[in-house]
């Protein structure tokens, strides 16, 4: 590391009282053994640990890109890195430097490799605020090995990082850090010397809001705790109670059990609210799961299912709208992916709604559990292959391209289901079209009746 005059002094002030520094930043490991969490980038031989170690020759440590949300230790795997290799170790933030900068440390880095043979590791934070020129400025160092890359960056690198860096680095993606990891993480900054040293306890619901909260963020789980505990020991109390916990961060405990009942009654109300297009009762819902920590991944799914299931072709852009907040929240996560939930919600609940097309294919299932299936009609059985022909089979086939209309009369169910009516299009929103539509092309292919009422 090569701190400034300023850096440097805030360091030694760090060192000689340590309570200076957030309670994060004492936290911080200093080894890789003491990283939670992204366990799966930290096995023997992986590119992380074969930095610490100093693993080189002609295959050395490559470049890295870590990907992944905040709080999930992208800049502690970077300190790591720092503390532990005996390489030269130089932090930049694409927030304030810029080319400038970068070619600095890039002539540093030469002149340190060809003059004494040392190595130098580039930590870069937020590259994906570099402009491509920014990015182009990287290339030959990392191309030519004169620094080894560690860039970090919450964004999809594949939209934000050039691809000729890209193409130089590993990309390595972080998760983010589950309940067990941030559970392990508050204990033992309760009990380690650097973090409160055993002076206060944490109560379970006390540490159960604090994970809540956290939303997979260590960072923003130890600012919390930090903040409680203060509370606590202002006020002489041995203890952090779930109240001041609630008091210091200014969020209520909302009573939701991820793994329980209240997991899936609350998701259910959601759903059911959507339904019944009342989109503020939606909205509630929505807040507490949010509230409550609940994976967005699994909100925007149930979002999808909502969007077939309950509207349908009532509103062809509802499930659009699912999918691409399903994407986006996959993107950007907590915070903002609650905004992006809120829009395919209120969407999806205010949208004209049909349940036509979940009825058709269970009327359609139904049917072909029950045996009635049948081959194929021989005309539209594949007739590509040498001897089909001979069986008969896409003899007598009509081209609907062909036909003035595009609908050609000819047989396409099976015997067993010529004449069933699977699809009962309703008269909501945009279906409207759709069962004008039908009734039209059913004449036009000859289909008699309709069997069962698919919703019997």
């Amino acid at each position: 590391m090569e701190p400034d005059l300023f850096t440097a002094a805030a360091e030694d002030r760090q060192e000689k009282d340590p309570s200076a520094s957030p309670l994060a930043v004492r936290m911080r490991p200093r080894a890789l053994d003491e990283v939670v969490g992204q366990q799966h980038l930290l096995k023997p031989g992986s590119p992380l640990r074969r930095l610490v170690e100093g693993s080189g020759g002609p295959a050395g440590a490559s470049s890295v890109m870590l990907w992944g949300p905040p709080g999930t230790g992208k800049t502690t795997l970077a300190y790591v890195v720092s503390k532990a290799t005996n390489k030269r170790f130089v932090e930049l933030s694409a927030i304030t430097a810029g080319v400038k900068e970068v070619r600095a440390v890039i002539e540093s880095a030469r002149r340190a490799s060809g003059g004494f043979g040392k190595e130098t590791v580039l930590f870069l934070d937020e590259i994906h605020r570099f402009s491509k020129a920014q990015q182009d400025s990287l290339l030959p160092a990392v191309e030519n090995r004169w620094v080894t890359l560690i860039a970090a960056t919450t964004e999809n690198p594949y939209f934000s990082v050039i691809s000729p860096l890209l193409s130089r680095s590993l990309l390595l993606t972080l998760e983010p850090l589950t309940d067990d990891d941030l559970r392990d993480l508050v204990r033992r900054a309760l009990t380690d010397e650097r973090g409160l040293g055993g002076e206060l306890t944490l109560p379970e619901d006390a540490e159960a809001h604090l994970l809540r909260i956290a939303g997979g963020d260590a960072r923003r789980v130890l600012t919390a705790l930090e903040a409680a505990a203060g509370a606590a020991l202002a006020t002489h109390e041995a203890e952090i109670t779930l109240e001041t916990v609630e008091a210091t961060v200014d969020r209520a405990a909302v009573k939701y059990d991820r793994d329980g009942d209240q997991h899936y009654d609350v998701a259910s109300a959601l759903i059911k609210s959507i339904r019944g297009s009342d989109v503020d009762a939606a909205l509630h819902y929505l807040a507490r799961m949010i509230e409550a920590g609940e994976d967005p991944r699994f909100i925007a799914r149930r979002l999808m299912i909502s969007a077939s299931e309950d509207i349908g072709l009532a509103d062809p852009t509802a499930l659009p709208t699912a999918v691409a907040a399903a994407q986006a929240v996959a993107m950007i996560g907590f915070p903002e992916a609650a905004l992006t939930l809120s829009h395919a919600t209120i969407a999806l609940a205010l949208a004209p709604k049909s349940n036509a097309a979940t009825l058709a294919i269970f009327a359609a299932q139904e049917d072909v559990r029950k045996g009635l299936a049948g081959p194929v009609p021989a005309h539209l059985r594949d007739g590509h292959y040498k001897g089909a022909a001979k069986l008969g089979h896409a003899q007598g086939y009509i081209y609907p391209h062909d036909v003035q209309g595009g609908i050609a009369a000819q047989q396409y169910a099976p015997d067993a289901v010529r004449d069933r009516r699977y699809y009962t299009p309703t008269r909501h929103g945009a279906e409207a079209r759709y069962a004008e539509v039908v009734e039209r092309v059913r004449e036009r292919l000859g289909r008699q009746g309709g069997g069962p009422d698919p919703a019997s």
